[in-house]
């Protein structure tokens, strides 16, 4: 009877989970990512309410490899949309610089367009977005393979040397010395996927190409995308009207489907294959170096363990060496055990929100389609996540036997990201006076120091809170009264060459990633091998740890029982290196 009654127990959770599940079947099928949703496009006049026909193309910010500083579309003087709109950004596109505009361009869904005029100006690289895709300028690199630029410059310039810079290397016509040639025009081509024998209306934009052309325009009225193409010379100081035009052209393309549709941009960065490669190498190095320094730590502790258990067992022991003599001074509490507690917390606050980030991003929830979600979902997982930082400082401070809790958590909430926020003040401050667009807004430094002060902080008194009021962490051994005296130590043990080379193997595991992130940043490229970087970021936390318990045992060996700030800064010891 007590089996039946429980098999039947069994069978009524099994059918209200079954149920559960059907309710939420239809939430699921409904469910997209937040600024994924695809947008459908159908021809003029046949409109729906989930169809529109009229393409926008928006501007984001002129960026430059020579310069720093990022621009605003409107910084310049090229002519604006009449009717601008801004898109709303999120907080990663703002804290990124990105300014996203509308622009002149109007296109009508496959209604081609040739030599049309988008406006006359008086007189850096352009990012076009279309359907928040970027429209790429797409060349032929080394090894027959093609390029694709998510922005496109607008001009090159042939040195007064005749050496060709940059650009112009696309037109043997650009070849007059000293000679900046301007792209006034662009030949876009959008392809789309036609939509047939599928269950959305309309169609969907799946790759916008352009390729930048220079035209010498003589007639506004009568214009011919043909000719010799616009110069202006080095030393041209007089008025110069230009006219900028563009022609448009669909093309239907089944075979790309709109999830994949940045692939073509993601795999045609430059030297993917050497990166690919480069990281693979690394990889197999560091856990190569990984097994031998844990090779190292196994026979030693295996060899010193056998030697003092043979010492131990004969009758002519009669003292300890090693790291057995320290036993009782190891866990006193260091120096600065204030200044250590609140590193501790906070290195705990910012390991989480990295391990996080990255695995939010190799499940491609942050991928370059969503535009800002990186920076995003990093500044609101550190503002969450005070607690745990408010939670391990208070829990090692109490350990370390301090008594002002109070100034504890302040500073684990106010020092290491006051030090952040001053920084990037200042920076903000130098941007803002050269009127960059990468300055942050007033208004978005409030929201910041709103959601400092009105969300971290409480968190952080809240694990500080919980923190205090758990048992100190007990140690194996109990610590002498009197200090003991530290032998004088060799070159090596000493606190500086240990910290340096402790770092040295951290360093080198993540030294490649760190060269195409960096150059990726500075290129204004997209960079989106996170998995690689997940895979890196595992091993630099095997290696750092490794590498810090070895040096920590050699020190204890030598008779220096002060590993509490060593192990600290080993392994934080690769920061200074990047610097």
């Amino acid at each position: 009877v007590g089996a039946h009654a429980a098999f039947a127990r069994s069978g009524r959770k099994m059918r209200l989970l079954a149920a559960g599940l059907l309710l939420l079947a239809p939430l699921c099928a409904a469910f997209y990512l937040p600024g994924l949703a695809p947008v459908s496009f159908c021809e003029e006049g046949k409109e729906t309410e989930g169809c529109k026909s009229l393409i926008e193309l928006f501007v984001n910010r002129l960026d430059s490899v020579e310069s720093v500083l990022p621009y605003e579309y409107d910084a310049f003087d090229f002519c604006q949309d009449t009717e601008e709109k801004r898109p709303s950004e999120n907080l990663g596109q703002v804290l990124f610089g990105e300014r996203i505009a509308s622009s002149p361009y109007k296109f009508t869904f496959n209604k081609p367009e040739t030599c049309k005029k988008v406006f006359k100006i008086c007189a850096w690289t352009f990012f076009l977005i279309i359907d928040n895709m970027p429209v790429t300028w797409c060349y032929d690199v080394e090894d027959g393979q093609k390029y694709c630029n998510p922005g496109f410059p607008i001009g090159c310039f042939v040195t007064p040397d005749g050496r060709v810079k940059d650009a112009c290397v696309i037109n043997s016509e650009f070849n007059k010395k000293n000679t900046f040639y301007l792209f006034n025009h662009v030949d876009i081509t959008i392809m789309y996927h036609s939509g047939k024998d599928e269950n959305w209306p309309g169609a969907r934009l799946v790759m916008a190409r352009l390729r930048p052309q220079s035209y010498k325009h003589t007639d506004e009225n009568n214009l011919s995308c043909e000719g010799p193409p616009m110069e202006i010379p080095g030393e041209f100081n007089n008025k110069l009207n230009l006219i900028y035009t563009y022609s448009v052209t669909f093309e239907e393309k089944n075979n790309i489907k709109w999830a994949s549709r940045w692939d073509y941009i993601l795999e045609s960065m430059p030297h993917t294959n050497i990166q690919w490669f480069s990281i693979m190498n690394s990889l197999v190095i560091v856990l190569f170096l990984s097994g031998m320094v844990a090779m190292i730590i196994l026979r030693t502790l295996h060899k010193d363990i056998a030697r003092y258990n043979q010492i131990d067992s004969s009758e002519d022991a009669q003292e300890e060496f090693g790291w057995k003599l320290v036993h009782g001074d190891v866990f006193r509490p260091p120096r600065k055990g204030m200044l250590l507690s609140v590193f501790l917390g906070q290195g705990t606050q910012i390991f989480i929100m990295t391990f996080i980030t990255l695995f939010l991003a190799c499940l491609g929830f942050l991928s370059p389609a969503n535009r800002g979600a990186l920076m995003t979902c990093a500044v609101v997982l550190w503002v969450l996540l005070g607690t745990p930082a408010g939670y391990v400082s208070a829990r090692m401070y109490k350990t370390f036997r301090g008594e002002k809790w109070k100034t504890n958590v302040l500073l684990t909430a106010l020092l290491c990201p006051g030090i952040v926020f001053a920084d990037f003040f200042v920076m903000n401050l130098i941007l803002w006076v050269k009127g960059s667009s990468a300055a942050i807004p007033f208004g978005t430094l409030v929201a910041i120091l709103a959601m400092w002060f009105g969300i971290s902080v409480p968190l952080t008194f809240v694990g500080a809170y919980f923190g205090f009021k758990e048992k100190p962490i007990e140690h194996p051994v109990r610590t002498n009264q009197i200090p003991r005296q530290i032998p004088e130590q060799s070159f090596f043990t000493k606190p500086l060459p240990g910290i340096v080379m402790g770092g040295i193997l951290p360093f080198g595991c993540i030294f490649i990633q760190l060269f195409f992130i960096l150059n990726s940043i500075w290129s204004h490229q997209m960079y989106y091998m996170f998995g690689f970087l997940f895979l890196v970021f595992i091993i630099l936390l095997i290696t750092c740890s490794e590498a810090t318990v070895l040096l920590c045992y050699f020190h204890l060996c030598a008779e220096d029982y002060h590993w509490w700030w060593r192990s600290f800064l080993t392994s934080n010891n690769r920061h200074l290196q990047l610097l």
